[in-house]
Formats: C-alpha cells, structure tokens, sequence
C-alpha cells in the first residue's frame, strides 16, 4: 500500500506539472508563433509517447475472446455529442428550441440505453462490475464533476485575464502556476499521509468544498482587480482541493478490481475527467453568454459603450463561478453520501504471510 501511495502521489504529481507545461507552452506558442501551433506540438508529444510505449512497456498477452462492444460504443458516444451539442446549441438558439431539446433528449435516452445494454453485453465497454463498487463508482462521478467544474478556471479565469486585464498568453500560464505547484504538492500529501489514515471520503468533501470556496471567491473580480489581491488566494485554495481530489480519485478508482479489469478502471478515471470537461465547456460556455446578454439588454441605457461590454463579461465570468461553485458543492454532497468511511481496505492489504492466493493479489493491486 505504501508503495502504491507513492506511485499514485508521483502520478498527481507528474500530471500537474504537466498542465503547469502545458499553461506555459501553450502560451509562448501563442504569442509567438501562432496558436495551431498549440495543435501542431500534440504531434510530436504523440510520436515520443508512441516510441516510448514500444520501447518501455512490456508485451501484454492477448485476452482470450475479447471482442470491441461496437453497440455499446455507438451508445456512448453517440450520446454524448448530442449532451455537447445540445448544450452548445442552447448558447445561439435558445433552451426551448425543438432542436436543443431534440439533442438533449436523444442523448439522454442513447446513455440510458447504453447502461441498459452494459448489462447485457457478452464483452461490455464498461463491465458493471468495476463501476457498482460505491468507492470506485464514486471516484468516477467525482472526476467527471471535477472534470466539469475545472473548465471555471481554465477556461473563463484566463478569459478575464488576457480580455479584461490584458494579459498575455505567457503571463497568464505563469500565473496559474501557483495553483499548479499546490496541486503537485497536495496530491503527495493526500496519497502518502492522509489516504491511509482517512480514507477517500473526507479527501472527496474537502477537495469538492475547497475548489466550491475558491469559485465563489472568484465572483469578487472586478474590472481593475490586482493579481495578488483578486487571483492568487482563490488559484490557492482550489490547487489544494484540486490535489486532494486527484490524490482520491486515480487510486480509489483502480482500487480492488481483478487484472483483467486494470485498464478499464483506470481508463475510466481519465474518461470521466474529459467527458466532464466536454459538457462543462458546452455548458458554462452557454451560461456565460446567456448572462452577458442578459446583462447588455438589462443596461443598455445606463453606461457608455465600452464600460458597459466590460462590466457585462465581468458579470458573465461571475456567473459561471457561481455555477462552478454549486457544481463543487454538490459533488461534496454526492460524493460523500457514495463513498465508504474509512481507509480502503481489500486484497491490496492482505498480510504477506498469508497464503500464496493472497500475496498474488497483493501484487496485483499494488
């Protein structure tokens, strides 16, 4: 178990370092030369981690009879364009149109059926088995609210920085580094101190509350509102409930599951997060501009122009950090009512004098 604290705190770790990375790369790519190249660059950090895998990772035997679930597949995905689009959809056509409801609807009913067919399925994408543990289950609902709720600070705080505040693409990857470095540190601290002693549990409820407090933080922003004073206290407090949820999530989501079942719990962690963030972007992004306008109609005839557009993104930006600030709050509230008390316990702590079957699975899960 201490070794797979280690490894999961190494993990968290070597994550945020990369957003840190990517802040950064992204930025001076940007200012520099063009922003496709910020698409250009995933080719070559494709190539060397195709190199890598061919040169690192060990030949893994063939499964006997696995078989694609295509229908299951189809299911999903077709599912969640139609949420995305739906989503995105209501931003310039409005909630009541047939055809955000039509897109909305049909995604529902395509998830459904593909959690109807999961249980039916010969060779299921997504075996009931890995996902009806409550504290698996529940790691996987918190990356995909976390995953939703993130894109608050990625996406619309860096939209305040370079529109409202002015500043540019490497100025604003430098100063969400503070909040990077916490995660890096918060993410040790959660796996090798206080996983062991606490459980995922409490590490769910205060990472949830604590991004919850850094959003609602953020709706203080103003026009003129300085770094140190407006930005760095909130980037903070939601780096530490950033890292305590990353600590939970990838090992409590991998805990406890058979062999054969290792790379679908694990791909399911990081499936979460980006499912989560492809609705929240469509989501927020609709909410933003829902509540900028409503803002220039609420105040047209009160302000000069460009004041006016300026306090109107303020007032849109506020708007989904409440938003954000719910979505944490009610991932404390889900997630601590799924998740077990107590430290995880399984095969992973089976005593190493104890019989051969037992020290097997100790290996395993480690």
């Amino acid at each position: 178990m201490k070794e797979r604290a280690k490894a999961f705190g190494v993990y968290g770790a070597v994550a945020a370092s990369g957003s840190g990375l990517g802040l950064l790369l992204g930025g001076a790519l940007t200012s520099y030369l063009s922003w496709r190249w910020c698409l250009f660059i995933n080719l070559l950090f494709a190539a060397t981690g195709i190199i890598g895998g061919v040169l690192l990772l060990g030949r893994q035997p063939k499964a006997r009879g696995a078989r694609l679930d295509v229908p299951g597949v189809a299911a999903v995905s077709g599912g969640m364009f139609c949420l995305v689009y739906g989503f995105s959809n209501a931003a310039t056509h409005g909630w009541h149109t047939p055809s955000t409801v039509g897109f909305l609807a049909a995604g529902v009913a395509l998830l459904i059926g593909f959690a109807f067919w999961q249980s039916r399925a010969a060779h299921p994408l997504l075996p009931p088995r890995v996902i009806l543990d409550r504290n698996r289950g529940g790691a996987y609902l918190t990356m995909l609210i976390t995953g939703a709720g993130i894109f608050g600070i990625f996406l619309f705080l860096v939209y305040y920085m370079q529109v409202t505040l002015g500043y540019s693409p490497v100025r604003s990857g430098v100063a969400m580094l503070p909040m990077v470095a916490v995660i890096g540190v918060m993410a040790n601290v959660g796996n090798v101190v206080l996983m062991p002693r606490l459980g995922p549990r409490p590490l769910l409820v205060a990472g949830m509350l604590s991004n919850a407090a850094g959003m609602a933080a953020l709706t203080r922003i103003g026009v003129h509102s300085g770094y140190a004073s407006a930005l760095l206290g909130p980037l903070v407090v939601t780096g530490v409930g950033m890292g305590l949820i990353f600590s939970f999530a990838a090992n409590t989501g991998t805990f406890g599951v058979a062999p054969r079942d290792a790379g679908i719990a694990s791909a399911s962690v990081n499936t979460g997060q980006q499912l989560g963030g492809s609705i929240g972007t469509a989501l927020l992004n609709t909410i933003a501009a829902s509540a900028t306008t409503g803002y220039l109609a609420g105040h047209a005839s009160g302000r000069p122009g460009p004041q006016l557009a300026q306090l109107a993104l303020i007032h849109g930006y506020t708007t989904v950090f409440w938003w954000c600030a719910g979505i944490f709050a009610a991932g404390a509230l889900i997630g601590g009512a799924l998740l077990r008390p107590g430290p995880l316990t399984g095969p992973e702590e089976v005593p190493a004098q104890q019989a051969a079957p037992g020290r097997a699975l100790t290996r395993a899960g480690a």
